[in-house]
């Protein structure tokens, strides 16, 4: 995977072993533009780069979490962020201590933003208009945040698919230093965001291309052959939204890292009221003693519904 984060102008910040300390900026690289195209690996980068490297970049208003989602990690300080290139907004030195990140989204049941499992916590992704439930120790990051995956290798590290305004399962799961370049990667155990598809012919293909690029980027890659996708089957959520799900997993990913392991992703795609395609997406660890239980995504998928969403 490739991980990292992207500054307002465009530069390119790389940080080293998470998490940095609160309020510590990162430093200036080089630029990373934002595709939801997968395109062939370019030739490794100079120096760095492990086998299992991801990406988070965070976007606020006015002041942005620095939290570990991976090994390094992207902070965008800015505007448009699952599907577009960021705009500018505030500089690194609006980072604020990781004990501000929201846990509980405020609200209730009329708007949508209380949770409908018991005991569940809700996430909120206001730009797109999209809310769902998770189990309490999941940790929910602020709606800034975007997530992604990127080409092993790719000294531009662009993305092949991502999420925003995730929620994450163990975000240190698993850490090694794979490469022996001294910096230590964290690998987690599951994750869960939401997104925009400008791109997508139908809800179908939506969803069969999140979960397959998810399970390609995160655990199989390079081999695309190790990824398995299912059709993508018409499927309703509890509030009655309706749209497509797919799942994808991989089998014999042959990595020499300690945190070589398959994965699994599950991902629906639907329309909201104006016409555009979104999506929700599962990645998770497979084939472990603490693999969150297909069961338990089920009923996280059941909880997807639309809210209010913000401009």
């Amino acid at each position: 995977m490739g991980y990292g984060q992207q500054s307002p102008g465009g530069d390119h910040q790389q940080q080293g072993p998470w998490p940095p300390y609160a309020g510590q900026p990162a430093a200036p690289g080089g630029g990373a533009p934002w595709s939801g195209h997968p395109g062939p690996p370019p030739s490794p980068p100079p120096s760095g780069g492990g086998r299992r490297r991801s990406s988070v970049v965070a976007v606020v208003a006015a002041a942005a979490v620095v939290l570990a989602a991976g090994i390094t990690g992207f902070l965008v300080l800015g505007g448009d962020t699952d599907d577009g290139k960021p705009d500018a907004g505030p500089t690194g030195a609006d980072v604020v201590p990781p004990s501000a990140s929201p846990v509980e989204p405020r609200g209730g049941a009329e708007d949508g933003t209380a949770p409908l499992v018991p005991g569940w916590k809700t996430v909120i992704n206001p730009k797109r208009g999209i809310a769902f439930d998770v189990p309490v120790d999941w940790a929910v990051k602020s709606s800034g945040w975007v997530t992604y995956v990127a080409e092993n290798g790719d000294p531009e590290e662009t993305p092949l698919v991502g999420f925003a305004a995730p929620a994450i399962l163990k975000e240190k799961w698993c850490r090694s230093d794979d490469d022996g370049n001294g910096t230590q990667e964290d690998t987690p155990l599951a994750s869960v965001g939401s997104r925009a598809e400008p791109d997508a012919r139908d809800t179908a293909e939506a969803a069969r291309e999140n979960a397959r690029l998810w399970v390609y980027g995160s655990y199989a890659q390079p081999a695309k052959d190790k990824v398995t996708t299912g059709a993508a089957k018409a499927f309703t959520t509890e509030s009655g939204l309706t749209g497509s799900v797919a799942t994808a997993t991989s089998a014999g990913v042959d990595g020499t890292g300690r945190c070589a392991y398959d994965g699994k992703a599950t991902a629906f795609a639907f329309e909201n009221p104006a016409g555009e395609t979104l999506s929700w997406t599962f990645v998770g660890v497979r084939g472990v003693d603490d693999e969150v239980p297909d069961p338990t995504v089920r009923k996280i998928l059941g909880t997807v519904r639309l809210v209010d969403s913000t401009p």
